[in-house]
């Protein structure tokens, strides 16, 4: 997602530190969606990396579902049109399923489950 950030600042003749464009749209878009997977994705590692450790093959099945939404969120978003973000939401089965498997795992290593 960023070398594509970096191909549309020269494309729309952008110039650093401005990460957003007073006039096109679609260079907005591409940067929401690059912004929005770097807020999420320090999150989701961390989940993913506890739930990997006591389900590994369920966390890596929903890390696929995750990582490939992403992509589908991306592109959505990359038409210029925000509204097929949406394309992407079926990631939240990755995530709060990382987030269940998470909280079992540490409820396990307590001994409460």
């Amino acid at each position: 997602m960023s070398k594509k950030i970096s191909q549309r600042l020269l494309y729309f003749s952008l110039q650093y530190p401005q990460m957003y464009s007073d006039k096109e749209n679609v260079f907005n878009c591409i940067q929401r969606a690059h912004q929005n997977t770097l807020e999420v994705y320090p999150s989701w590692l961390i989940l993913q990396l506890i739930a990997g450790f006591a389900f590994p093959l369920s966390a890596s099945v929903l890390g696929v579902i995750w990582v490939t939404s992403r992509f589908s969120y991306a592109h959505g978003y990359y038409t210029g049109d925000p509204e097929k973000r949406i394309r992407g939401a079926y990631g939240y089965i990755g995530l709060f399923g990382v987030l269940i498997l998470s909280v079992t795992a540490a409820l396990q290593l307590l001994r409460v489950v």
